[in-house]
């Protein structure tokens, strides 16, 4: 999900009812400690079976679901909004009683006709139907978006990153809770185009001027299944991987936007091949790398990134909305956090790859030019890691304790910091096994995977040969930043940092001009100083570091805004 900013809405849209229906707590949370009764589930198929009703704005659904039981069980507890009832189930080819299931508050519990051992195949036929939550400000707060087109043509979308899937399917609503291929039929009034993950199976024309599109996903993120209708044309073309395949392009855009919408759809090559000389093959090339224009700003739905901004131009010469989303098909999509306590690693690589890409169009001044705009946004309220498994909101809320945009801005810098400690080889090919579980990927020899900052601290040690346990620590285990305190003494400056544990991090420096290096141990040196030399800590910036210049400064803001 791309960092908080201007919400992105069509001209002349109708003013929904936002917030409603209400949301139990249970359907607003995502995540967080797994009942065992859903750790017990492996998540094999669904088969989701969605038709929008604009005029109304209401959807019906049939899910059928596919689970293997790891333990035995009784009960399938599955995740779903209340405010979308649920009118038959049928488990297996047994039609279920209503007394068989209940959903008070978003939980849906149902009784199977009989226990089920470990190993066992359950599925699940579950029919539904009502009106979705309304999104209040899209994607921050989650729901479907019911918006119209300049030319009053029904445009919609929905978005679920921070609610979960519940809000328009029954799932298992956390992180691991990922089916394996999800078949997805969607459908829509005549003349509307319902673009979606995967592979396009079929296009099907029903009774009523009605069209059902037919969507087959892999591995599917749980909040990468999304709904995006709209009057849509389609860009499309061809891409001559550099490892040899070749990937399907395709934009849904707008017509009115034709022509920025093919400046945009221009950027899709040049990004997608920076991606694949520094991080490896796009992890979804036997589908399509897709992306569809939504009446918000955006959100990394797996081979559909949703495109909200409006073709802005910026500085950089590049779409930032766009290529942080691409991001996510690898940082999130292939690799996905197995809990939102470790989320800084889709939100925080996603947004270190915007300096790296402008690094590479134009070299190291864009790049040190755009750390520093996320340098002045780096709060420090809360620690990255907490340690133990966290819902989503108790990461992406400061006010619910959690680091909030730190996980963006401060894990970029911490991504920076840790690129200057170790050097760019170990660095990348840390990243790289992190990505695919792997140091060789090629198409064909990985699949999408769960990984954690644990695993991450240990792939920089086997590719550095160095135990930065301390690193990691002071990062993102702390909430403080080092301090690097100078003090003169005989000869020249006393080096120390203050960082609540050890911190044996080396100092660079300008001395009169020349360049040098201060080991820290002990996480204390001496800089020699010839009289009358002009000293530069750090002239680079390749350390994050306590600045109270910056912390004076956003003060400031904070102070304007009172």
């Amino acid at each position: 999900m791309a960092p908080a900013g201007a919400l992105a809405l069509a001209a002349n849209a109708p003013a929904p009812q936002k917030g409603l229906p209400p949301l139990t707590a249970q359907t607003a949370r995502s995540g967080g400690p797994v009942d065992p009764l859903q750790a017990a589930l492996n998540f094999d198929a669904v088969d989701l079976q969605i038709e929008v009703f604009p005029d109304r704005q209401a959807i019906a659904g049939t899910a059928t679901l596919s689970f293997t039981a790891r333990a035995p069980l009784d009960t399938l507890l599955l995740d779903l909004d209340r405010n979308l009832p649920v009118r038959t189930i049928s488990i297996g080819n047994t039609a279920l009683r209503p007394s068989a299931w209940s959903n008070p508050e978003g939980r849906l519990r149902i009784t199977l006709p009989r226990p089920v051992a470990a190993g066992e195949r359950i599925v699940a036929r579950i029919r539904y139907a009502g009106t979705p939550h309304v999104a209040v400000n899209a994607p921050w707060d989650d729901g479907f978006v019911w918006s119209k087109t300049r030319d009053g043509k029904p445009w919609i979308a929905s978005t679920q990153e921070g609610y979960g899937c519940d809000l328009f399917w029954p799932c298992l609503d956390f992180p691991m809770g990922e089916p394996a291929v999800a078949d997805l039929h969607i459908t829509v009034p005549r003349g509307l185009v319902a673009p979606a993950g995967g592979v396009l199976i079929g296009r099907e024309a029903l009774p009523r001027g009605r069209t059902s599109w037919h969507w087959r996903i892999k591995h599917p993120n749980t909040y990468a299944l999304a709904l995006t209708v709209g009057p849509y044309e389609l860009l499309s073309d061809s891409y001559h991987s550099r490892y040899g395949n070749s990937i399907r392009l395709n934009y849904w855009y707008l017509p009115p936007a034709r022509e920025k919408a093919r400046a945009l759809f221009a950027e899709f090559a040049p990004t997608l091949d920076f991606f694949e000389q520094i991080i490896g093959p796009y992890p979804f090339a036997e589908e399509k790398l897709g992306v569809v224009e939504s009446p918000y700003l955006g959100m990394e739905h797996q081979t559909i990134n949703a495109y909200g901004n409006n073709y802005k131009k910026a500085p950089e010469g590049f779409d930032w909305l766009f290529q942080h989303e691409l991001s996510h098909e690898w940082f999130g999509n292939q690799l996905t956090a197995g809990d939102w306590d470790d989320y800084w690693l889709h939100e925080g690589f996603a947004q270190f790859m915007q300096p790296l890409y402008g690094e590479w169009r134009e070299g190291r001044a864009r790049y040190a030019a755009m750390m520093d705009v996320y340098r002045n946004r780096i709060e420090n309220r809360s620690p990255l890691v907490s340690g133990r498994a966290r819902t989503e909101e108790e990461v992406y809320e400061s006010g619910a304790g959690g680091p909030g945009t730190d996980i963006y801005y401060k894990g970029a810098w911490v991504l920076h910091t840790l690129r200057g400690l170790i050097g760019d080889k170990a660095f990348f090919a840390s990243v790289r096994r992190l990505v695919y579980g792997r140091a060789d990927p090629a198409p064909g020899n990985f699949a999408p995977r769960y990984g954690s900052t644990a695993e991450f601290e240990a792939l920089v040690k086997a590719e550095s040969g160095q135990d930065l346990g301390w690193f990691f620590d002071a990062y993102l285990r702390r909430a403080a930043l080092p301090e690097l305190v100078s003090t003169p003494e005989p000869g020249g400056l006393k080096l120390e940092w203050r960082a609540g544990g050890p911190f044996p991090m080396p100092v660079e420096a300008l001395v009169g001009g020349e360049r040098v290096s201060v080991a820290m141990p002990d996480g204390v040196g001496h800089l020699p100083v010839p009289p009358g030399a002009h000293v530069v800590l750090d002239p680079d910036a390749r350390v994050l570091k306590r600045s109270m210049a910056i912390e004076a400064y956003q003060e400031g803001l904070r102070e304007a805004q009172r």
